[in-house]
């Protein structure tokens, strides 16, 4: 299946999914100097195509189009679709070729997703993406699960993709995901503590600069964080919190995660806390719940007030679920 694409030595990649993520990654690449070819099943905008990405018809079109060992990224919903995906991607590819999953599938099915592809000489690593449309744009933060001879490949393309420091080969097949899943809980327990903080400002007895005491917080406090930029420049967009729906919109993941924490018990109160809350969000009119839906807008462009697309990830995200394994002391004979 080997093919010269008169490309010569130019560093190249795949990408399927052409989106907010996998769109501004492709972009990004081609900037840098990376051969991008893509493919979309949807419509393959103009500006990916002004910036040189080549457009791909088909995923039997993208594998000819690269050369052997190919690297071929994804960035579609969670769940089913990615199996679909992979079924068909692995009739167009050859042993020694790399899929990567960069979108936030399960780390449990990404194991059962590695084994899989074992079986036919195909390499599978899971990419946990965080930073955001912006973050694929200019500079993300890529944690890497897999086995070292993919990673020895793709280590180079991902230092340049990301921004400095900003990536990790974080441990074998289902660690990329898993670390990413850690990140998401971490993000909820933050989020929270901001929005409850906003709340707090909005209630006090005299009327309070809102604006002015986020942006003082973003320089030199202690809670100085992206977070913090995307919630002063919310607020100050929005006009403040009344206009915006006090719904947190989510894709249900870090759900999987207090899962994944029972069954570790491992206690994890503030993440599973924030989870509850986002719940309770959708029952009523808060604050905080309006200034994390605003910052989670600017960081992700999630949806104001409840979203099909979410939704529907809510229901198709997650396949199966891994237990660990006890530890060999606590066995069962």
């Amino acid at each position: 299946m080997a093919t010269n694409n008169g490309t010569g030595n130019r560093e190249e990649l795949g990408i399927v999914g052409l989106g907010r993520m996998g769109g501004n990654l492709a972009l990004q690449a081609v900037e840098k100097g990376f051969r991008v070819v893509g493919f979309d099943p949807g419509a393959f905008s103009q500006e990916l195509r002004a910036a040189g990405v080549v457009a791909a018809s088909s995923l039997q079109e993208l594998s000819r189009a690269l050369r052997p060992p190919r690297k071929v990224f994804f960035y579609i919903p969670s769940g089913t679709a990615v199996d679909d995906l992979i079924d068909s991607l692995v009739a167009t590819l050859e042993k020694g070729d790399i899929l990567v999953d960069g979108g936030n599938s399960y780390w449990g099915d990404s194991l059962r997703r590695f084994d899989r592809l074992k079986q036919t000489g195909i390499h599978f690593v899971d990419l946990g993406t965080s930073g955001g449309v912006s973050g694929a744009r200019n500079g993300a933060c890529f944690m890497a699960g897999g086995e070292p001879e993919p990673i020895r490949i793709l280590q180079p393309i991902l230092e340049r993709l990301a921004v400095p420091g900003g990536y990790v080969h974080a441990g074998p097949a289902g660690a990329g995901h898993f670390t990413k899943l850690c990140h998401n809980g971490i993000e909820f327990g933050m989020l929270q503590a901001i929005g409850e903080g906003v709340e707090l400002l909005a209630h006090h007895k005299d009327k309070l600069d809102i604006g002015a005491i986020l942006h003082c917080w973003r320089n030199g406090s202690v809670i100085r964080s992206w977070l913090m930029d995307l919630m002063e420049g919310a607020f100050r967009q929005e006009g403040g919190l009344a206009h915006v729906p006090g719904y947190v919109d989510d894709t249900g993941e870090v759900s999987w995660l207090v899962g994944d924490a029972m069954r570790m018990e491992v206690p994890i109160p503030v993440i599973a806390q924030s989870v509850m809350q986002l719940f309770l969000s959708r029952d009523s009119e808060k604050d905080w719940a309006r200034a994390i839906a605003m910052m989670r807008h600017g960081f992700g462009g999630h949806a104001y007030g409840p979203s099909r697309a979410a939704r529907k990830e809510r229901v198709d995200g997650r396949v199966e679920q891994i237990s660990p394994e006890p530890p060999p002391s606590e066995a069962t004979p």
